[in-house]
């Protein structure tokens, strides 16, 4: 099926998700175009998510079994390979990132591919989960139908609904003449799902996030490549400090209470 065949609301939800990531992509003040940003704040990103309750496993919890296998794209630090790899025969973990895949443990059923989901050459799995990866994907159909492709038996994909709760995000909103494009979200993921014949399972999910620093310059290392060209010292810096919490040895950023959605679907026959 054309992904643009079948229209929801009127709205061609695949065109929506495309413009809203080159949008957010080609305005100035628009940071992460660094390749090594997560190579570099893998650390940062491990600590603050390590003793987060993580609804997302509970999820995945009644179709998981000794017996099956898993794929996990864009598996980070190994939030989720790690603690699944424990009750499933295999799990291939798909991480770009260097510094990431330096936090995942040699385990004896746990396979590390390094590289992006486009390029990836993995055996299908029986399931195949995707968190938090899809936000900045323009051609979110092919990456999507790959996902689908990989799957024999579910699919599960999370991503958040509202902004972004990270301090430079607040910040660069607060100080820039006019805020960045919306991020996508949850929401559109939905519609471009249903767009493209997919009517998903659907689970809501909410936790705090709390993000830790060991001194400020960890936490200007963490934000300044999400300013871009909007970064001004000592002005930010200084704005940033204000934002942040001592707690312990650590620098905290509160970021609330975020709402994430997780589609999960039995890949359609092909």
């Amino acid at each position: 099926m054309e992904a643009t065949a079948i229209r929801v609301g009127g709205t061609d939800w695949v065109e929506r998700w495309r413009k809203l990531v080159l949008d957010r992509e080609n305005t100035a003040a628009h940071g992460h175009s660094d390749p090594n940003y997560w190579d570099r704040r893998a650390a940062t990103y491990a600590r603050s998510t390590g003793n987060r309750v993580d609804q997302f496993l509970a999820v995945v919890q009644p179709f998981v079994s000794h017996r099956k296998t898993l794929i996990d794209v864009g598996a980070g630090a190994g939030r989720h390979a790690v603690p699944l790899a424990e009750k499933l025969e295999w799990v291939t973990a798909v991480e770009p990132s260097e510094g990431m895949r330096a936090h995942l443990p040699a385990l004896p059923n746990l396979t590390v591919v390094a590289s992006a989901w486009e390029d990836a050459e993995v055996a299908p799995a029986d399931l195949v989960i995707c968190c938090h990866v899809l936000y900045g994907v323009a051609e979110v159909v092919p990456f999507v139908e790959k996902l689908e492709r990989s799957a024999r038996e579910r699919v599960f994909i999370m991503l958040r609904e509202g902004p972004v709760p990270h301090p430079a995000n607040v910040l660069r909103d607060r100080i820039a003449p006019s805020p960045l494009p919306p991020i996508t979200q949850f929401s559109d993921l939905f519609m471009l799902l249903l767009q493209l014949g997919i009517a998903a399972d659907v689970t809501f999910v909410r936790y705090p996030v709390v993000n830790r620093y060991r001194s400020l310059d960890e936490a200007v290392a963490d934000c300044k490549p999400l300013f871009g060209d909007g970064w001004e010292e000592p002005r930010t810096r200084r704005l940033l400090e204000e934002m942040l919490v001592r707690d312990g040895d650590e620098l905290v950023y509160d970021g609330g209470v975020t709402v994430s959605g997780i589609a999960h679907w039995q890949p359609r026959a092909t």
